[in-house]
């Protein structure tokens, strides 16, 4: 059996800990868009990315809503390293956000510093409609992008992005209250996430 990483839950099977973290994000998430909270955080700021990671996975990780302190990366690619992690995403709020290449750019840089253990990919969704919304009167619907084109726009969206702004560009929508529209951007399966998916190494 493959452990797990550490949590709240004393979940010890990485299998068992992510079907549980997807279904209690999943209705974390519901919470945050039911209860508007997502109305009171800015459009694109750390914080609010912060906010929607920590309801998430409070109930989860004791790291939730918290900066990684460890160095993590996915096949050869390296996020952005812990020591420098604090000036990265301060970079990357600072990045303008007034138009669609704009935003994808600012999403694409954050999914780089990549500021969280576990998680990024869900909240990181979240945030991204949450400015499209903010900004432009449109969100994401989830529904028309592939999954499998996705996550290959993501992983090459560091080098070359318009993969992904195409992609994110067609399935655009001005439906911006539709609940169903915005949990189809929690699902786990649009994300890379999971302990066996990331190699780690102390600062």
């Amino acid at each position: 059996m493959i452990m797990a990483l550490e949590n709240k839950l004393g979940i010890t099977s990485s299998a068992q800990l992510a079907l549980t973290e997807e279904k209690i994000s999943k209705q974390k998430a519901l919470e945050l868009f039911e209860k508007n909270i997502l109305n009171s955080l800015q459009p694109g700021s750390f914080r609010a990315l912060s906010e929607i990671h920590r309801i998430l996975f409070e109930d989860i990780y004791e790291f939730a809503g918290k900066l990684r302190s460890v160095n993590i990366s996915k096949g050869n690619f390296r996020f952005a390293s812990a020591v420098y992690l604090k000036e990265a995403v301060e970079n990357v709020e600072k990045m303008p956000q007034t138009c669609f290449d704009e935003i994808i750019e600012k999403y694409v840089e954050m999914n780089i510093a990549h500021p969280f253990r576990e998680g990024n990919g869900r909240s990181g969704r979240i945030w991204l409609d949450h400015i499209f919304k903010c900004e432009l009167g449109m969100v994401i619907d989830w529904s028309k992008v592939d999954k499998t084109d996705y996550l290959l726009a993501m992983e090459r969206s560091p080098v070359r992005d318009t993969e992904l702004k195409a992609l994110l560009c067609s399935a655009l929508n001005d439906s911006i209250n539709d609940r169903e529209l915005y949990m189809k951007g929690i699902d786990a399966s649009y994300s890379y996430e999971g302990y066996n998916e990331y190699k780690t190494s102390e600062i």
